[in-house]
């Protein structure tokens, strides 16, 4: 697991050969970015189904509780498999886009 911290969130990338593995890597971190915006990168190359994702689910609903955003990047997986609240998009410029779309949402008091 690849961990850089950027401006506005730390992104989270995986190297791991396997889903299972970079979610293992993961779970041991998790509460290492309580209070943080965070993006997490899965390879196209980790052979992943809607029920691993599905996995970040519980922890993607206690950030938006904490006040903080969670979006999964991976160009592999259909969006449309998943709840409309559970950010999943396919490219980096998407994910800051989401970020700063919950930012003012937060602001606004949404």
């Amino acid at each position: 697991m690849i961990i850089t911290k950027r401006k506005k969130y730390t992104l989270i990338s995986s190297d791991e050969d396997s889903f299972s593995d970079f979610f293992s890597s993961f779970l041991v971190k998790k509460n290492d970015f309580e209070k943080e915006h965070l993006v997490v990168l899965i390879s196209d190359n980790i052979i992943a189904n809607e029920k691993d994702f599905i996995s970040f689910l519980d922890f993607s609903e206690k950030k938006k509780e904490n006040g903080t955003s969670f979006v999964i990047v991976n160009s592999t997986i259909n969006i449309d498999d998943f709840p409309d609240n559970f950010n999943i998009v396919p490219t980096i410029i998407e994910a800051e886009d989401i970020l700063e779309m919950e930012e003012i949402e937060r602001e606004l008091e949404f």
